[in-house]
């Protein structure tokens, strides 16, 4: 009995898959677009609250944070757009244009209230407190996924294993149960202190709203304990390309850590952080220069270490120079510049010593293969005998690249 196979069933097929992925990639555009065009609202707004900041209260006047967050928003917006339209069925993407689309609109709320209710009182077409009541929450679900959900399925959009599900589970209860509590504990909000939440329930409902917050927060913070326990889990079971892709995150990570630490110095440097880790997504995700990573985490270690030491040294031999002068010289001109020339003296011969280090401790291969290296090239200088340096040759490329087959062909000149 012959059976016949329908071969027009295919193309039908992937002409379906193909109208799902312009969807797909329609819609995270759409979502790009529109956190785009929010956030540049948000920037007018802000100029006009500016202009008439005699009105605002002092904590809610526009900052260079501001600026820092408008490129963080960008940034999620733009990576989770290019993610998505090039990959949708990875949860990576999406988590972001979502993240981009809560605070874009979190932001253009903050800056409608401001304007409405304290820069030009009745302005525009009023709401103000309604705006003020969404800025504050609206950008919950877009905050839990990025901290709870983006760690989880990072970076193929899946889970580690099925088990995991529970953590998404408690994930999108922190979600709903902070969201509702927010918007409807009554009272002043914490963004807006000169504002009573409209949409506050008064009396013993309040009360339970209010726990529902601080509930809220209690499952984010486990469903962040969670999450970051399956990185841990994933990196050390990862292997080859989604070790590297784990590596840029990784290393971002640790400067999203530094720039919390450094918050207090300067209130762009958070914004920044969560930037540069954003860019780490998209670059391990789409695979753009993904190898590069060990060059990266190489020149990080080394140059943190050696601003670090350079700062010591600094300040060490300022304060040293200033108690044996003390006698000499009241100012600390003369400590001053002698300290910048022992920094700059010693800028060189730290890097390298601090070059070595790293790449002792932390990169062995590459420094052993230096060190084969350079005593290839000292026997170069010695030997002429042309069949013991293909030998040696030989031997050099397979120690520092370790090749599964070496060959040497020579030209020879007639």
């Amino acid at each position: 009995m012959a059976v016949a196979h329908d071969d027009t069933q295919k193309p039908r097929l992937s002409a379906v898959s193909r109208r799902a992925a312009m969807r797909s990639s329609r819609l995270a555009w759409a979502l790009c677009g529109f956190a785009t065009t929010a956030t540049v609202v948000t920037a007018a707004l802000r100029i006009l609250i500016a202009a008439a900041s005699h009105g605002v209260p002092a904590d809610l006047e526009a900052g260079t944070g501001d600026l820092m967050w408008a490129l963080v928003v960008l940034g999620f917006a733009f990576v989770g757009a290019l993610v998505a339209s090039r990959q949708p069925a990875n949860a990576v993407g999406w988590i972001f244009c979502i993240g981009a689309v809560a605070f874009s609109l979190s932001g253009l709320a903050e800056s409608y209230a401001v304007y409405t209710l304290f820069a030009d009182p009745g302005g525009l077409l009023g709401g103000g407190k309604t705006m003020a009541w969404l800025s504050v929450w609206v950008w919950v679900p877009g905050g839990v996924s990025l901290i709870a959900l983006f760690p989880l399925l990072f970076p193929d959009g899946k889970l580690l294993t099925p088990r995991w599900r529970a953590v998404v589970g408690l994930a999108l209860a922190a979600m709903v149960t902070l969201s509702v509590g927010i918007a409807l504990t009554p009272g002043g909000f914490d963004d807006f202190p000169h504002v009573e939440n409209p949409y506050g329930v008064a009396g013993a409902a309040g009360d339970v709203f209010s726990a529902m917050q601080g509930l809220g927060w209690l499952l984010l913070i486990l469903s962040l304990i969670a999450s970051a326990t399956s990185v841990v889990l994933r990196f050390r079971r990862s292997r080859g390309v989604e070790r590297l892709q784990l590596k840029w995150v990784a290393a971002a990570s640790v400067v999203l850590v530094a720039s919390f630490l450094l918050w207090e110095v300067w209130e762009g440097m958070a914004p920044l952080g969560i930037f540069a880790m954003v860019l780490a997504a998209g670059i391990a995700i789409l695979r753009y220069r993904l190898y590069d990573i060990d060059v990266v985490i190489n020149r990080t270690l080394v140059y943190g270490a050696l601003t670090a030491t350079l700062a010591v040294t600094y300040l060490g031999s300022v304060l040293l120079l200033q108690l044996v002068l003390s006698g000499l010289t009241s100012g600390s001109g003369l400590a001053v510049a002698g300290s910048t020339l022992a920094v700059a003296a010693l800028f060189r011969p730290a890097r390298i010593r601090i070059q070595e280090a790293v790449d002792h401790r932390f990169f062995r291969r590459k420094y052993d293969a230096a060190l084969t290296l350079d005593r290839f090239g000292a026997h170069l200088r010695d030997e002429v005998a042309l069949d013991s340096l293909s030998a040696a040759l030989r031997t050099v490329v397979a120690e520092t690249m370790q090749p599964a087959h070496v060959s040497l062909w020579l030209r020879v000149d007639r």
